[in-house]
This record gives C-alpha cells, structure tokens and sequence, in this order.
C-alpha cells in the first residue's frame, strides 16, 4: 500500500505560496495520494450542496494519447473552444495586467519580445502538462448554471493549495479549452460536460528558469471598497 504523506504547511503559507509552476519532474504521483487531495478538496462549499464537480484524471498511457493529439492540433489546426475565457477586447486594467505578466514569462524564458514562433513553443508547453506526470481536466453539467462555476473555482483552489500541503505543486491551465473537442474525445469525456479547466499536478522542477516567475498582486487598497455608513 502506498503511504500517504502528512501536509507540511501551514495555510497560510500554501496559499500565499501558491503559484503556477511550468516546470515539474517526471516523478509519478501516487494516484491515491491524488485521491486524497481531491476527497479534501471536496470540502469546498457549493450552493445547496450541489457539489458540481467533476474530475477526470490523466496519467500514464491516456496522459502520453492526449498530449500527442493536443500538440499536433495546436500547431496543424485551428483552435476550437470550449467557452470564450475572457472577451476579445480587453479592457484595462486587465489588459496591462496579462501584457505584463507574458512579458514576464517570456523574459524569464529568454523570448523576446517579437519572437512569435518562440512564444507558441512556449504556449505549446501547455499540452505536456509542463513535464507533470498528472493531468486533472475539471468538468460540469452543462444544465448547470454560473452559481456552479463559483463553486468549481473554490474547489479548484482546495486542490492547488492542498497539493502544496503534500509537497506538490499545479499549474491550473485554461489552455486545455481552446482545443475541448479534442480532450472530449481523448478522454472519452461525455458532451454533457462542459471542460472548464485542466491543471498539471506533479513535483515542481524548480532549475526550471519559468518557475522564477513571481506575478504581482493588486493591495486591497486597489480592490476593496469600505461601506461603513
């Protein structure tokens, strides 16, 4: 039997400590290990306890099949999305906020600014979930309705912050979307469900130059407004 580690860190520190790693080894994750973190992430709150989520995990054979079709769709064919993630014209300060941070990856990966085949190489890395032996791809009823993805976006953050408790690390990866139809059928994911995300689940790799990336966060000061009369 395989023994299950015991978390390591506080809350606090896994969750401030989160990031989006790029950069993971090959070593295999026990998939009772990933088991546990996701029967812990189900502690999340949902509407009525709907607890709409579902997972489906790729590892092995499945995770090699799907990689392989992902990475000749993203540079053969055009894209087929899911859902729009965010709308064609961004306003600010969101815009800024996404130039800035791929302007910072690619600094760190050591792509310039006009290289656009070396940007796709770098976006392509998506699909090889980053060297992570473990894909997760989050689904949903498609009956159900937007209160449904509050509670999806709650569990998916109990999975990223509970894997580091474990010594893990995630990448949470809207990339997988723009190619749904394909992971549909890879994984043999029914149409009823609707594919809202994948995430790369594994031991982070951090000699890898992408994972120096720290991304900015907005105070509170920024974002919360008081209402005291």
């Amino acid at each position: 039997m395989t023994s299950i580690p015991n978390p390591t860190l506080d809350v606090r520190t896994a969750v401030i400590g989160r990031k989006s790693v790029r950069g993971f080894k090959p070593d295999p994750v026990p998939l009772a290990l990933v088991r546990q973190i996701l029967d812990e992430s189900a502690r999340a709150p949902s509407g009525t306890n709907t607890q709409p989520w579902r997972v489906h995990i790729a590892i092995g054979a499945a995770r090699d099949r799907l990689s392989a079709a992902l990475i000749d769709a993203a540079q053969t064919g055009p894209q087929q999305n899911e859902y729009r993630y965010s709308p064609d014209e961004l306003p600010e300060p969101y815009l800024s906020r996404r130039r800035k941070v791929g302007f910072d990856l690619y600094g760190i990966a050591g792509i310039a600014r006009g290289d656009m085949a070396g940007r796709k190489k770098q976006a392509i890395k998506n699909y090889t979930f980053f060297g992570a032996p473990v894909g997760l791809f989050f689904t949903m009823d498609r009956r159900m309705e937007l209160g449904s993805w509050l509670d999806i976006g709650m569990f998916m953050q109990n999975v990223m912050v509970l894997a580091r408790g474990y010594g893990l690390e995630t990448c949470p990866q809207a990339a997988w979307i723009y190619y749904g139809p394909i992971v549909h059928t890879a994984l043999g994911i029914p149409d009823s469900e609707i594919l809202i995300s994948g995430m790369a689940l594994g031991h982070p790799d951090w000699s890898v130059p992408e994972n120096a990336l720290e991304t900015e966060r907005a105070p509170s000061t920024e974002f919360a407004i008081v209402h005291s009369e």
